[in-house]
């Protein structure tokens, strides 16, 4: 089974290697049943009957005139052929075997014993005794000397791969829009939509291409109104929370400190969580790619993370300059960040480098990690972790974001706990070709 091909297209060509070669090797049978095998009878019947008259006439001469007779006959026989041998060819071939059982039945009623043998030119000759006397008379050449000759093998292979040439063409032809919707399937599951696919050829491929876009339609369709309602509930949630700031400050002084602290606290987690509505509603798809430093774009995030308490240890790898969105790569990394302090425990480390034709962005905390089962549906929308690190307060929607960003730079995140560590969380980056 591990010869079989997997792909559509390797089966359908094994399939139409297997159909071609039958046909080939039925065409080969039914000529030989219904041309050769009737030919050989003929000829068969017309040496046969060649020899009787042979024999006849040898019978009516005495027989001092009899190896002239021979002569003469096996002269005008070979009349025609080549002069010399064709070589030490001596075993007959299946057709010639053929041929000498069938003369060999015919003229056995007749009350000759029929010995064969070889000629030096190639032909047969047929051993007549009369009289004591062993006379050999060569068979006209009538015979050919094989069933399949140059001409029909060349007949046979050229149309048999011209045939499989334009079955092959024919399969590439109805294989390629099925490779194109599986490479248009493989860009939608990455995060970024496709362009629509051409809506012809046959019938039944079209109605996919077709309905492949129609797919593409009603996501983004559904994408854009989830996006236009994120925003809108969002920026409506940004005015009474503005209002609640407000109402904080100016009653500090005559409230509990403690009291103070905690509404502020719950105000600006509300906050931080619609920034991630809007930032999930907001998308990065008009913002275009420029040349962008990894290294210096971690050092900028260090230093306005240091700035609000929260120093990172920063271990840059030389990571080189990258076509990124910088706000949404800023974004990305700055989620990453967040979800480190807000989940984990410091040390927290902001570290670059590139390993193969990758640059890697990797957050470290030394928190309690993550369970490796959950690590796909922490990249979700709306997923959270377990009760260790989901207990703070978030809409489930940073990890997600940073998923998004990701694929669109053709990247992926990764999520990894090593044993008696914190959360890893990695983003990589395919490098430029060249």
């Amino acid at each position: 089974m591990k010869l079989f091909p997997r792909s559509l297209f390797g089966r359908n060509a094994l399939l139409l290697v297997l159909l071609i070669a039958l046909g080939q090797i039925g065409g080969g049978l039914l000529l030989r049943e219904m041309v050769i095998k009737p030919r050989l009878d003929q000829i068969a019947e017309s040496v046969a009957r060649n020899v009787a008259a042979i024999r006849a006439g040898m019978l009516a001469l005495p027989p001092a005139q009899r190896p002239a007779f021979v002569d003469g006959f096996n002269q005008q026989a070979t009349a025609g052929r080549a002069d010399k041998a064709r070589g030490p060819r001596v075993l007959l071939t299946p057709l010639e075997r053929g041929f000498v059982r069938s003369v060999s039945a015919r003229i056995a009623s007749q009350g000759v014993e029929a010995v064969w043998r070889r000629e030096p030119d190639g032909g047969l000759a047929l051993r007549l005794t009369l009289d004591g006397s062993d006379h050999w008379v060569v068979m006209p050449g009538l015979l050919p000397a094989r069933e399949l000759t140059g001409a029909l093998v060349a007949v046979s292979v050229g149309s048999a791969l011209l045939a499989l040439a334009g079955a092959l063409w024919f399969q590439r032809r109805l294989n390629r829009p099925l490779v194109r919707v599986v490479e248009a399937a493989h860009t939608l599951a990455a995060g970024r939509e496709p362009m629509p696919l051409p809506e012809d050829g046959p019938t039944e491929v079209a109605t996919v291409s077709r309905s492949f876009n129609q797919l593409v339609g009603s996501l983004r369709q559904t994408e854009r109104e989830r996006a236009l309602m994120l925003a809108g509930i969002s920026h409506d949630l940004r005015t009474p929370l503005t209002k609640l700031r407000l109402g904080v400050e100016i009653l500090r002084d005559r409230m509990e400190p403690e009291l103070v602290s905690s509404m502020t606290r719950s105000v600006e987690e509300m906050d931080a969580i619609v920034g991630q509505f809007l930032d999930f509603a907001r998308g990065d798809g008009d913002e275009l790619p420029v040349p962008t430093s990894l290294d210096d774009m971690a050092r900028a995030l260090g230093a306005a993370s240091a700035d609000h308490g929260r120093p990172m240890a920063l271990q840059l790898g030389g990571a080189p300059t990258l076509p990124l969105r910088q706000q949404a790569m800023q974004r990305a990394i700055g989620n990453l960040i967040e979800n480190a302090w807000r989940h984990g425990r410091a040390p927290v480390t902001l570290s670059t480098r590139v390993v193969g034709q990758e640059a890697i962005v990797e957050v470290a905390d030394h928190g309690d990690g993550i369970d490796p089962a959950e690590a796909d549906a922490l990249k979700q929308a709306f997923r959270r972790g377990n009760a260790d690190r989901g207990g703070t307060a978030g809409a489930g929607l940073g990890l997600a974001i940073v998923q998004r960003i990701a694929q669109a730079h053709g990247g992926r995140l990764e999520l990894e706990t090593p044993p008696g560590e914190g959360l890893h969380a990695r983003l990589r980056l395919p490098l430029p070709p060249g």
